[in-house]
């Protein structure tokens, strides 16, 4: 048996589990090799002060956790499985940042804010106003697109370009 052989062995060796040929093999050696035989009782001697230690407990929160994280078994309440998202700090810091947003806005904007009513939440008051608006937003924007000096030469170039198309087609007679 060669020295690299013993190496590879020597656990199983050491844990008892080795055949009875291949472990008088192994005995063998190790009378007739010091360097194996020296290696042999380093590793007895690393396997008894490891025996020694006692035996670590993971801590308790640390199985809960990991138990947590197993899919499909979910020991929580429902309503705390919503809630989890929305105790995280990262959506606390959004909700504050829109609700400063929306004030800074409304303080530069010159908004006024008056009492609301029952009749003005009336969902046919609401759509309505809502229709509304989006009618004059859409015709302001439609006005002040029309006006746009630009936007009048495009449209005069367009036609005047379509209207000598039109006066090229008509010269050279229709197609065949």
């Amino acid at each position: 048996m060669t020295c690299a052989e013993i190496e590879i062995l020597l656990c199983d060796y050491m844990e008892g589990i080795l055949p009875a040929a291949q472990r008088a093999a192994l005995e063998d050696h190790l009378t007739t090799c010091s360097a194996c035989a020296e290696f042999a009782r380093d590793v007895a001697g690393a396997t008894a002060f490891i025996e020694t230690v006692p035996a670590a407990e993971p801590p308790r929160e640390l199985m809960i956790r990991i138990l947590d994280q197993i899919p499909g078994r979910d020991r929580r309440p429902w309503w705390r499985a919503m809630w989890d998202g929305v105790l995280q700090p990262r959506f606390a810091m959004g909700v504050a940042m829109t609700i400063l947003s929306i004030s800074m806005f409304a303080s530069l904007g010159r908004f006024e804010t008056k009492q609301v009513s029952a009749a003005a939440l009336d969902p046919a008051r609401v759509w309505q106003s809502l229709d509304d608006s989006t009618y004059r937003v859409w015709d302001r924007t439609v006005k002040y697109y029309d006006n746009m000096p630009l936007v009048m030469d495009i449209q005069s170039r367009w036609q005047d370009w379509n209207g000598q198309d039109q006066a090229g087609a008509d010269e050279s007679g229709p197609a065949r």
